[in-house]
C-alpha cells in the first residue's frame, strides 16, 4: 500500500500546478524515469536513469528557452550588497560566466571530476558562478560558513583531502596559518580586489578565460556536494550528497515546499555553507526557472530585511525562525512589502506564538519545514495545506516519514518516538550517500528499514509531525547546529576549566543557545567569575567558529555522572529545561 500510495502521489504531482509549459515536456522526461523507479520495486527490479547534470540538464535548458523568448524577463539571479552594488544575470549569463570558471578550475587549477573543493565565500556572486562551474566540471564542493577558524579549516582540509580552496581576504590569513599542514592542498584561489602573496586571483582568472567548455558527463549517483554537519561526539562528519539527492530530486518533490513559477523571486536568508542555502538559493528554485535574490548581509539586522522586502519583487522569503523572531519584534505597520506572498521557516522549531504575532501584522502565514544535512526537506506544511502551530507538516512525496521506537517498530498517533525515514526496499533519492570515510557512522544512522534522524516527534492523525527535540546532543541555535564536543574541546584548552559539560539552554530570540557548566581548576577557583567567563568566551570564540561560544556559561563544582564515569548531559539539559 505505501508503494501505492507513492506512486501515486508521483503521478499527481504535475497535476498540481504544472511548470512552465515550454519547460514541462523537459521535466517530464527526466522525471518519468525516476518515476519508473517505483513502479520496477513492484516487478523486483531497480533501475534509476543513469545520466544527470544539473548544469546541462537543468539550467542550459532554461536558457535555451530564455534565447527562444519564452521565459519571463525576470533574471534568475539577483545581487546586492546594501551599498548600491547590484548584479543580475540571465540564465544565459549565468552559463556563460560559470563556464569560464569551470575552465580556470580544470584548466589553471588542474581539478578533474571527482577532486574535492573547500569553498568558504559569504553571500556574493562569485559562490554561484564555482557552485555551478563545479557541476559542470564534475568537482566536488565542499562549502563551509565565514565564520569557519583556522582550526576548523584546517580539519576540513585534512579530512577531506581537497587540492583546492577558494575563499576571500577575510578567512585568507587564517587558510595560510594552516595550509604547511595540508598536505594535498594545491591551488589557493582569492576573491579579492586585491592580491596576495602564494594565491591566484579568482576574478582577473575568471574574466580572462574563455567560454568553451563542455560539460562533463556525471551519474546520477556521481558525488557532487559535501557538508560538514557537527555531530554529539566527535570532529563533523562529511556528509555526501549526490547529482541525484540534490539536483534531480526537486524535479519530483519541487512543489511540496516550494511553490514557483519562471516569473516569481525567492529569498533566502541561509548562509552559503548551509544545506538550505543549496535547496533554497540554488537547486530547487532553479528547476522551475525562478528568480534567486541574494543579499549580501554581512549582519542579519530586522531593518535590512524589511527595507529590502519593500523594495524589491520578493515573492517568498525563507529564514530560520530566529529571523521571524527578530521581525515580530518591529512596528511592522511602517513596512509595506512589496510582493511577499510565502513564508518559510526551517532549521529549528518555530514558536507557535511567533507564527501568531507574524499573521496578525502581516496577513500571512508561516509555512514550517523540516530536514536535515542528510536529508534535504522531508516534511513540510506546502502552500494550501491547513497550517497546524507548532507541527512542521506532512512528509513530503519520495519520502515514507514515520515516528520509530528503539526497536524500528512504527509508533501509532500521538505517541512519541523518533523521526525516522524509510530506506528498504528503496532508499528516497533525496537522501544523502553515506558519511565519507565513516562507515561506522553511516552504519549506526540506520535501523532496520529506516534512517534514523536523531530527532524525537510525534505524528497526528492526520499525518502532521511535531518536533519534541533532539534524540542526542546536537545543539540547534539560530539554524546552526552545534556539536557540545566542539565547544568542551575549546573550552578544556583553557587552564581555568578543570572539566566542563555544553547542554542547550532555551532562548526567546534564538531557540536555544550553548551553554558551558564549567568545573574551575584549582588555581582559578578564587577567579572574578564575571571576568573569567568573558575570557572563556573570547577563547572559544578564538578556538572555533565564533557562533559555538557559550552565551550562558555556570560555575559548578561537579558535574553529574554516570557509574561509568560519563557524563549525564541530559540530565544537565533537562534541568535547563525544566524537564525532569
Amino acid at each position: 500500500m505505501k508503494l501505492l500510495f507513492k506512486l501515486q502521489t508521483l503521478k499527481s504531482l504535475w497535476t498540481l500546478k504544472p511548470p512552465d509549459r515550454t519547460f514541462h515536456g523537459h521535466l517530464r522526461l527526466l522525471a518519468s524515469d525516476v518515476y519508473s523507479q517505483y513502479e520496477s520495486v513492484r516487478r523486483g527490479e531497480q533501475r534509476l536513469p543513469k545520466y544527470f547534470n544539473f548544469a546541462s540538464d537543468v539550467l542550459d535548458k532554461w536558457s535555451e528557452i530564455e534565447k527562444a523568448g519564452k521565459r519571463p524577463s525576470n533574471p534568475a539571479f539577483w545581487w546586492i550588497n546594501g551599498k548600491g552594488e547590484e548584479v543580475k544575470w540571465s540564465f544565459e549569463e549565468l552559463g556563460f560566466l560559470s563556464r569560464k570558471v569551470a575552465n580556470v578550475l580544470t584548466k589553471v587549477c588542474g581539478l578533474q571530476k571527482g577532486d574535492r573543493i573547500v569553498v568558504i565565500l559569504p553571500r556574493v556572486p562569485e559562490w554561484w558562478l564555482v557552485s555551478v562551474a563545479c557541476m559542470r566540471a564534475g568537482i566536488v564542493l565542499i562549502p563551509g560558513i565565514s565564520q569557519l577558524s583556522a582550526k576548523d579549516i584546517l580539519y576540513r582540509l585534512q579530512e577531506s583531502k581537497a587540492t583546492c580552496i577558494i575563499t576571500d581576504d577575510t578567512l585568507a590569513p587564517a587558510v595560510d596559518s594552516v595550509a604547511p599542514e595540508c598536505q594535498f592542498l594545491k591551488t589557493k584561489l582569492i576573491v579579492s580586489k586585491g592580491s596576495r602573496e602564494g594565491w591566484l586571483n579568482f576574478t582577473d582568472l575568471y574574466k580572462n578565460q574563455s567560454a568553451d567548455h563542455s560539460c562533463v558527463k556525471t551519474r546520477i549517483q556521481d558525488s557532487m556536494i559535501i557538508f560538514f554537519t557537527s555531530g554529539t561526539t566527535g570532529s563533523p562528519k562529511m556528509t555526501e550528497h549526490s547529482q541525484g539527492s540534490l539536483g534531480f530530486r526537486p524535479l519530483l518533490s519541487e512543489r511540496y515546499w516550494l511553490d514557483l513559477t519562471p516569473s516569481d523571486m525567492i529569498w533566502s536568508t541561509a548562509d552559503t555553507g548551509w544545506i538550505l542555502a543549496s535547496l533554497a538559493s540554488v537547486f530547487d528554485p532553479w528547476v522551475f526557472g525562478s528568480c534567486i535574490f541574494i543579499h549580501k548581509l554581512p549582519l542579519i539586522e530586522s531593518a535590512t530585511i524589511l527595507n529590502t522586502l519593500c523594495r524589491f519583487p520578493i515573492d517568498t522569503l525563507v529564514g530560520p525562525p530566529t529571523l521571524f523572531r527578530m521581525l515580530v519584534q518591529n512596528d511592522l505597520s511602517n513596512y509595506k512589502f512589496m510582493n511577499l506572498k510565502v513564508c518559510i521557516s526551517g532549521g529549528e522549531p518555530l514558536n507557535p506564538e511567533v507564527m501568531e504575532q507574524w499573521k496578525s501584522k502581516t496577513g500571512l502565514d508561516i509555512h514550517e519545514v523540516y530536514g536535515q544535512t542528510e536529508t534535504g526537506i522531508i516534511c513540510s506544511a506546502f502552500k494550501g495545506m491547513k497550517i497546524k502551530p507548532g507541527s512542521m507538516g506532512k512528509a513530503a512525496p519520495l519520502y515514507d516519514v514515520q515516528i520509530v521506537d528503539k526497536n524500528a517498530n512504527i509508533l501509532p498517533p500521538g505517541q512519541q518516538g523518533e523521526i525516522a525515514v524509510r530506506i528498504k526496499p528503496i532508499r528516497p533519492l533525496g537522501l544523502f550517500s553515506e558519511y565519507v570515510d565513516n562507515p561506522t557512522k553511516t552504519a549506526q544512522s540506520e535501523r532496520c528499514d529506516f534512517y534514523v534522524t536523531g530527532d524525537r516527534g510525534t505524528m497526528d492523525e492526520d499525518g502532521y509531525f511535531q518536533f519534541i527535540g533532539r534524540d542526542d546532543d546536537i545543539i540547534i541555535s539560530s539554524g546552526y547546529r552545534i556539536g557540545p564536543f566542539e565547544v568542551e574541546s575549546a573550552l578544556i584548552e583553557h587552564p581555568a576549566v578543570a572539566e566542563t559539560a555544553v547542554v542547550s539552554s532555551p532562548d526567546p530570540l534564538r531557540g536555544e543557545v550553548v551553554k558551558a557548566f564549567v568545573v574551575l581548576s584549582l588555581a582559578f577557583s578564587s577567579s572574578d567569575l564575571e571576568s573569567l567567563t568573558c575570557e572563556l568566551q573570547a577563547h572559544v570564540k578564538k578556538t572555533t567558529a565564533p557562533y559555538k561560544y557559550p552565551r550562558k556559561v555556570e560555575f559548578v563544582q561537579d558535574l553529574p555522572k554516570t557509574v561509568t564515569g560519563k557524563i549525564k548531559r541530559n540530565e544537565l539539559r533537562n534541568r535547563e529545561w525544566g524537564r525532569k
